[in-house]
């Protein structure tokens, strides 16, 4: 299905302009079809006179829809636009006309021109018509609700026809929360409630209001229910910048244990301030959540940080024992133990500053690179390089993957390339120019592909990689074929010198 731009790019001349406002109306107008209990559908007229493509559609949450099928994508013409002509000619809303049938759904028509302002403010031309479109299939005695609901529905209706509706969004914000259904509230002129839904009702009756909202001024009322002054002041200032005509940022009062969000719109019809629109939700047992996984996550990041330090309390003991002594092969034993306990410090040092249980790992990689230089017992300087990105990884991969490429480094760096005076040393200067290792990472089909190669002397012959008794390949393939099932290949490169590769999934399995 092609996205409300697409379709306006390829089928008409409107403008960016244009269409940036057509996509704002279409992020925020779930209220005005849930308002109005009907189907709304943004039609453009494309070349050809009097033919119009449908660009967007929403159905509304408290009523039956009018249209089984989806409408995006649809050309028409002829009689069965004319409402849509009428409206998009003289820049009016059309509500003429007797209903007509979509298969066995008889359904109201009603056509509101798309105006965007200039950048004077004034109202510009019609570039596009709102069909609303309502199913009387169920038609019967509408209650007091649905009557301001549908008062409201038409004041942001003329709203649209003259250019001031939907509001610019506020930094951050989304659409979804609060909606009509979760609790409406309706203001006049001077701020008072002249009409509150039984969900708006409930709302403040938990931030500890117990009369009714009718005849309140709800700006006050915000300010007295709040536990917190500053978050009262700001809630009522929110009401009182709608009844001047502006869009305030969504607002939270909390009182009594209790969280309501609100969202205030100021009511302009033709553009006569008649009051504000005030959707309310309770959400309190959201912000409970929400503190929970703060709580969690502060208490997940702190136990990271213990760990850090545990295992680098546990590397600086490795470090002094390995000081203490004298035997070469014990020495080396303990230091390699104390580069691998670092490595994993690294991952939790990571996790510690992070919001979730991932990583991002390339930085890892180049620590543990530069680490590997700086350490290894060698007298050749080599250099490090990585391509590719290794991107966000989990903990559990990343732990034991970091383990694994601290190891691979480490024998590149220590056995690849012959010191100064060996055999083969300075053929391997000549042919692979400065001893350098690189670490190669790519992401296929939900699978990590690495590959840890240097330009230094190769495999011998005689290598085994399945029987080797060196410690560190030991410790590489038991995480490779175990933690994280999957696979590793050593072998010498074509273009000289030795190459590990390995294959990791992502996925779960």
């Amino acid at each position: 299905m092609s996205t409300l731009r697409d379709l306006a790019e390829e089928h008409t001349r409107l403008r960016p302009s244009d269409i940036d406002h057509l996509h704002r109306i279409a992020g925020d107008w779930q209220l005005l079809s849930d308002l109005s209990f009907a189907d709304l559908l943004l039609w453009v007229p494309v070349d050809g006179e009097g033919t119009f493509l449908c660009v967007a559609q929403v159905r509304p949450t408290t009523a039956p829809t009018a249209y089984l099928d989806d409408q995006v994508g649809r050309i028409v013409g002829g009689p069965e636009v004319a409402h849509l002509e009428v409206a998009h000619r003289q820049g009016r809303i059309w509500r003429e006309g007797d209903p007509v049938w979509y298969g066995d759904v008889p359904a109201r028509h009603e056509a509101i021109p798309v105006r965007l302002r200039t950048a004077a403010g004034e109202a510009g031309e019609v570039i596009a018509v709102v069909g609303r479109d309502t199913n009387l299939s169920t038609a019967r005695t509408p209650s007091q609700l649905e009557l301001n609901y549908l008062t409201t529905a038409d004041d942001l209706a003329q709203m649209i026809a003259d250019g001031t509706f939907p509001p610019p969004r506020h930094p951050g914000e989304t659409t979804s929360a609060p909606r009509v259904g979760d609790g409406l509230v309706r203001l006049d002129a001077n701020g008072k409630v002249t009409y509150a839904s039984p969900n708006a009702q409930s709302a403040y009756r938990r931030l500890g209001h117990a009369s009714h909202l009718v005849g309140e001024d709800l700006a006050g009322l915000h300010r007295r229910l709040a536990s917190d002054p500053l978050e009262g002041t700001d809630a009522a200032n929110s009401v009182l910048a709608a009844l001047r005509g502006d869009a305030p940022p969504r607002r939270e009062i909390d009182a009594r244990g209790a969280t309501m969000l609100t969202r205030s719109l100021p009511l302009m019809p033709a553009g006569v301030p008649i009051g504000a629109l005030v959707l309310v939700r309770d959400v309190t047992e959201v912000r409970r959540r929400d503190r929970a996984l703060i709580t969690k996550d502060a208490t997940i990041r702190e136990i990271h940080h213990r760990v850090k330090n545990n295992l680098q309390t546990v590397a600086a003991l490795l470090r002094l024992q390995a000081r203490r002594v004298t035997m070469p092969e014990a020495r080396v034993a303990l230091e390699e133990s104390v580069r691998r306990v670092a490595s994993i410090a690294l991952v939790h040092e990571t996790l510690s500053m992070s919001s979730d249980e991932a990583v991002e790992f390339d930085g890892i990689v180049d620590r543990v690179a530069s680490a590997a230089t700086e350490v290894a017992a060698t007298e050749v300087s080599v250099g490090m390089r990585r391509r590719g990105s290794f991107g966000v990884l989990p903990a559990e991969i990343a732990t034991s993957l970091v383990m694994v490429l601290n190891e691979l480094l480490l024998n590149a760096v220590e056995h690849g390339f012959p010191p100064p005076g060996e055999d083969g040393a300075a053929a391997v200067r000549d042919e692979g120019g400065r001893p350098e290792v690189v670490v190669t990472a790519q992401r296929l089909r939900k699978q990590l592909h690495v590959s840890v190669a240097d330009n230094g002397r190769g495999l011998p012959a005689e290598f085994d990689a399945e029987r080797g008794a060196n410690l560190g390949l030991q410790i590489v393939r038991a995480l490779i074929t175990g933690e994280l099932r999957g696979s590793i290949e050593l072998r010498n490169s074509a273009a000289g010198g030795t190459e590990a590769v390995l294959v990791v999934p992502l996925g779960k399995g």
